[in-house]
């Protein structure tokens, strides 16, 4: 059974314990206390205002796992903290297992001061957990994805339009750069895993792939220097800075350009196109 009373005391106490810096968000002249607005965190969560003020006042709707992963992810819970949040609120805490879509707080203080660049968080079978703005317009927004389809490698072999980020002659090479990462991640996980099951999934359905698989090619990595194709920019030439978070086993991945350089310029641009819609 949930405790109403430790849930709405605890989620205050992180609440009021972080900074507006800590989260991407301006101080501001007005603001008298140090912590976060609920109307912040429910943004930075993703929900209404109205349905986290609920939860704190120890009233409204019991919230399901999907609403406190995504409260946890909000509020830069640690995992111990995180797990807290689950038992708490009348649920069994996730398992912690390699593949996780709990980001650890540092990569989200991280990422969340990285507004105006292109950067998202990955795990290692390519599931993207959170992106920028900038990213989205960029990449489009990858976080929507279900089932499988959340994964870059098996969206590669099965969706042709999620090849349109990449110049067509630049195919091969990301393709066995996912290839050789999902073989990495298989023999960790072994049988019977996620990592399993796409592989399994894509055998049975794309030959392109297991044409690919059959080479074992395990030293395919994708380039540092990236070619991004955009429908409205045309082409840039961007480096891919990566941060790994060992303990997650998952990555941050930035995109930059040489300053002065035409991609650097269309960069400029994308705060003002609004997110890709091809893929």
């Amino acid at each position: 059974m949930a405790d109403r009373a430790q849930l709405a005391e605890f989620l205050r106490s992180r609440r009021e314990a972080l900074r507006p810096e800590d989260v991407g968000l301006p101080r501001g002249p007005r603001r008298r206390t140090g912590g976060l607005r609920r109307e912040e965190v429910a943004a930075l969560c993703g929900m209404s205002a109205d349905y986290y003020s609920r939860i704190e006042q120890q009233r409204g709707p019991h919230p399901s796992e999907q609403m406190l992963a995504a409260i946890a992810r909000g509020l830069h819970l640690s995992l111990d903290e995180r797990d807290h949040l689950f038992r708490i609120a009348g649920h069994t805490a996730p398992q912690r297992a390699l593949r996780t879509d709990h980001i650890n707080p540092g990569m989200m203080r991280i990422l969340d001061r990285l507004e105006d660049t292109p950067a998202q968080v990955m795990t290692r079978l390519g599931e993207t957990l959170r992106q920028t703005r900038m990213a989205k317009a960029l990449l489009g927004d990858q976080t929507r994805f279900t089932g499988m389809d959340r994964s870059t490698v098996h969206r590669w072999y099965t969706d042709p339009r999620s090849r349109l980020i990449y110049p067509e002659e630049d195919h091969p090479v990301h393709g066995r750069a996912f290839t050789a990462t999902l073989r990495d991640v298989y023999l960790l996980e072994g049988k019977g895993s996620r990592s399993a099951a796409i592989v399994d999934a894509l055998l049975a359905g794309s030959p392109e792939f297991a044409a690919v698989w059959a080479e074992h090619d395990i030293s395919a990595t994708h380039p540092e220097f990236k070619r991004i194709s955009h429908p409205e920019l045309g082409v840039l030439e961007l480096q891919c800075q990566t941060l790994l978070d060992p303990d997650q086993s998952q990555t941050l991945l930035v995109f930059t350009a040489a300053p002065g350089t035409e991609s650097y310029e269309k960069l400029q641009l994308l705060s003002v196109i609004g997110d890709r819609v091809d893929v």
